[in-house]
């Protein structure tokens, strides 16, 4: 369980102290007032990954050079320091080792989103990126696997655009991608045979129908990976980047046999979502033994009144949950008993019960 937040310099925070419910919140206020943002925090000091920006100095106040994050729980405390580039973690009052170090003892974490619909809509890398924020906290060896292979495959792309390649380097490369790319193959397709009972779980929860829902995983080559960055390698070298890899990877999601992209109604594209994000949330709970914490980022009034029902249902009671919203009107007709704390130019404060 979170018990306290305290930001400094961090999106419009200049310095914040922030006790939190034991239940979580409701987080009320009008756009850009901070209340993704405290999310957002919570988000970054658990799992090192910002659901809203893919660089860390995207989350420094304007006209400063650092921030500053801590979150106390009952396991106890976490900071990180952002500055001059560089990330300065601790741990319970001692500076990790590393990284694995760091997130080695986390909360897992489920983030729900009012654009939620790219992971149906979009294009493949909103599913992957949705695969790897999923199996970074499910399986360690995941983490590894994937943050080897994001190294090599940066190498090897600087490398293919230098105009004087060295060969054997470029080989050291490829066995590099190829080692950890085919563990991460297995992980991901173990990891979307796991959640496929969640998602139809949830999706029958909500949508209250009897639709077929499917995941199918879509590597990029169904050869081994080596042989088939070796054949890749005159593409990669025209093209100045690699090609073929689990960085291009995807996953394919029907309803009843027919691509929920192409074919599926606005709403149902939307409850498919949502079943995706809590079977992260019911996946999570069963593999890690712990409810994850709850992040719901401004998607209540986009649901029509029995799909909110439904949602709000299937939440696991254990679970911390924190809620944004710009208005209360939903709650007439799906109540939530959450505590309502009013967020208002990067400062914040509780309403009283009415």
């Amino acid at each position: 369980m979170l018990t306290t937040l305290r930001l400094s310099h961090f999106r419009c925070y200049g310095s914040l102290k922030w006790d939190i419910p034991a239940e979580g919140a409701v987080l009320l206020g009008s756009n850009a007032q901070g209340k993704t943002s405290l999310m957002e925090a919570i988000c970054f000091a658990l799992t090192l990954h910002s659901p809203r920006a893919a660089r860390a100095d995207r989350m420094v106040q304007e006209g400063f050079g650092a921030f500053g994050i801590s979150l106390d729980s009952e396991r106890g405390n976490r900071r990180i320091l952002w500055e001059n580039r560089r990330l300065s973690l601790r741990l319970n009052g001692a500076d990790a080792a590393d990284y694995a170090h760091y997130l080695s003892d986390t909360l897992p974490v489920t983030w729900l989103g009012n654009g939620d619909m790219i992971l149906v809509q979009g294009a493949a890398e909103e599913r992957r990126r949705f695969l790897d924020f999923l199996g970074t906290q499910w399986h360690p060896g995941y983490r590894d696997a994937l943050q080897a292979y994001r190294k090599a495959l940066k190498s090897r792309n600087a490398l293919l655009r230098h105009p004087r390649r060295n060969p054997s380097v470029l080989r050291s490369y490829a066995e590099l991608l190829a080692q950890h790319g085919e563990i991460l193959v297995q992980l991901r397709d173990m990891l979307l045979a796991r959640l496929i009972p969640h998602v139809a779980h949830h999706h029958r929860l909500i949508s209250g129908g009897e639709e077929t829902i499917s995941l199918q995983y879509a590597p990029s080559c169904r050869a081994p990976l080596a042989a088939a960055i070796h054949a890749a390698l005159p593409n990669d070298e025209r093209a100045g980047y690699t090609t073929i890899g689990p960085h291009r990877d995807d996953f394919l999601l029907s309803i009843g046999g027919r691509s929920a992209a192409e074919y599926a109604s606005e709403g149902q594209q939307r409850t498919l979502a949502t079943a995706l994000l809590l079977a992260q949330c019911s996946l999570l709970q069963e593999e890690t033994g712990q409810p994850p914490i709850l992040l719901i980022d401004d998607i209540f009034g986009e649901l029509d009144p029995a799909r909110r029902r439904a949602l709000l249902s299937s939440l696991p009671e254990e679970s911390q949950v924190f809620i944004t919203t710009t208005h209360l009107d939903w709650l007439r007709d799906s109540p939530c008993p959450l505590p309502i704390c009013q967020v208002e130019n990067g400062s914040t404060r509780w309403k009283q019960p009415s």
